[in-house]
């Protein structure tokens, strides 16, 4: 597993947190560990893509950016 940190834009209250964190766990391979107004960490699989990371958020209304 590989730990991903990510920018998110658009989240501005518990309620969109809750939505982001919906979004990710949707995302076969992933285990969300944290998500807070403007960013998230969690761990992904190798073997996934960071872009079908960025595809699940971007479907769910909230942009983002892997943070290197």
């Amino acid at each position: 597993m590989k730990e991903v940190t990510l920018r998110v834009e658009n989240m501005h209250c518990g309620a969109c947190v809750r939505r982001v964190t919906q979004a990710l766990e949707k995302v076969g391979g992933v285990t969300v560990d944290e998500v807070r107004i403007g960013a998230a960490r969690i761990h992904a699989s190798d073997e996934l893509p960071e872009t079908s990371i960025v595809s699940a958020l971007e479907k769910a209304g909230y942009p983002a950016i892997v943070e290197r």
